[in-house]
């Protein structure tokens, strides 16, 4: 007689089936460390649940699952997956329901044959397909909610599927803590940045306000000066005739600066309508403004060729204005000057950023955050100016999501960089 293959016995069956069970688990937890990540990701309580419902299943292989929160006394099925109609949509009293009683009891519930327990409520089960479920709850500690998988067959979900359920129900809380989390932040920032513009409407109302309100009275000061320099010019002194002249020449001053601070209040009330701005253009039709001004000094203007920016075009060209009368003013003193214009090299993917360089007589760049506040100017009567035009500059650049900074030395030039953050 020829021998028979012997059968395994109960202990090596065990063993199978513990090690199936274990290579399960397995896979089951390297699936789950990208559902964690998926779900550290999620900012919505809908993507949370869009994670979850499909995760549900993919590790327990069920044949639906539910998505279900705790409000108030009740169990809100707020979502589910499922190969025919479970409860979406709908809330029971948390005494009614399996989904209540993991809640109430903050454990997880294996149940292999549903019309034995007296947990579920039959009558809401006859019209689904379900036949098992697990269903753990989503934070222990004080239940959210719960999370259900269900099978259309009769059967025990195994050790495995369980901890698999409940390791996602844990995370699951974690995710809808940081949901709450980043609502919450999100209304602080709306709230916060509705009060800022609301003060920075208020304060350019109040300056283009006033700065209207200050033209009448200037108009009369620099009308009757103008009308006793030329009525009593014979019967003044030269000291008198001075002191009109420092009248007249503050008025100026003083309507120049007004001018400057309506400019400035443009700058932050004008809508941006951005485009592609040829930069090397713009740059060299500002050169040629500034040389007409006095074709007596002697400038070079270096600027980069192929210099484009996604900018709005009239505020991109105030800005670059701004900068380029600087460099011309400050460079005065020098019988032959150097003006550059160009593109520093950046990363790949970073936003462009330009420059204006002189060699004029700089300043201590200690002091340049200064530069940037109005009415802040480092630098004497020798160069006069409103101190509104660096502050102008910073506000167009912000404006468009960029950033500006300067680098100088004394009697060494100066460089303004700034950039330009492109359209998302």
């Amino acid at each position: 007689m020829g021998e028979t293959a012997p059968n395994k016995n109960e202990a090596e069956t065990a063993a199978d089936g513990a090690r199936s069970e274990a290579d399960a688990y397995t896979r089951g937890m390297e699936h789950l460390v990208g559902i964690v990540q998926a779900l550290s990701l999620a900012r919505t309580l809908q993507s949370v649940q869009a994670i979850v419902r499909s995760a549900a299943r993919a590790l327990t292989g069920a044949d639906g699952a539910t998505f279900v929160l705790r409000d108030g006394d009740s169990s809100f099925y707020a979502d589910e997956d499922a190969i025919g109609p479970l409860w979406k949509g709908k809330r029971f009293p948390l005494e009614t329901c399996i989904s209540g009683w993991v809640i109430q009891h903050r454990e997880a519930v294996v149940i292999e044959d549903i019309f034995l327990d007296d947990r579920i409520p039959h009558d809401a089960y006859r019209a689904t397909f379900v036949k098992s479920l697990v269903m753990a709850p989503i934070r222990r500690e004080d239940p959210l909610g719960a999370i259900g998988a269900y099978w259309a067959d009769r059967r025990l979900p195994t050790q495995a599927e369980v901890k698999l359920l409940q390791a996602l129900a844990d995370s699951t809380s974690i995710a809808l803590e940081n949901v709450q989390l980043y609502a919450g932040l999100e209304e602080r920032v709306r709230a916060r940045t509705a009060e800022l513009e609301a003060i920075n409407a208020e304060l350019e109302a109040f300056a283009y306000s006033v700065s209207h309100d200050l033209r009448t009275p200037l108009r009369v000061i620099q009308g009757f000066a103008q009308a006793v320099a030329e009525d009593a010019d014979d019967v003044l002194d030269d000291e008198a005739k001075g002191h009109l002249r420092r009248v007249t020449g503050a008025a100026v001053r003083m309507d120049g600066l007004i001018d400057a601070l309506l400019d400035l209040s443009r700058v932050s009330r004008a809508p941006l309508a951005r485009t592609s701005v040829d930069v090397t253009a713009l740059a060299r039709e500002l050169s040629v403004e500034l040389a007409e001004r006095d074709p007596t000094r002697e400038v070079v203007f270096v600027i980069e060729e192929g210099l484009v920016a996604d900018a709005d075009p009239a505020l991109l060209r105030a800005a670059l204005d701004n900068l380029m009368n600087n460099a011309w003013k400050f460079t005065s003193k020098k019988a032959a000057a150097r003006i550059e214009v160009g593109a520093s090299p950046v990363a790949l993917g970073a936003p462009l950023e330009l420059f204006v360089r002189d060699d004029g007589v700089g300043f201590d760049a200690l002091r340049a955050p200064q530069l940037f506040a109005p009415f802040h100017r480092l630098c004497g009567a020798d160069f006069p100016g409103t101190g509104i035009g660096l502050a102008t500059v910073r506000r167009i650049v912000r404006r468009h999501g960029g950033d500006i900074r300067a680098e100088s030395a004394p009697e060494r030039g100066a460089t303004f960089s700034f950039t330009l953050q492109p359209r998302a």
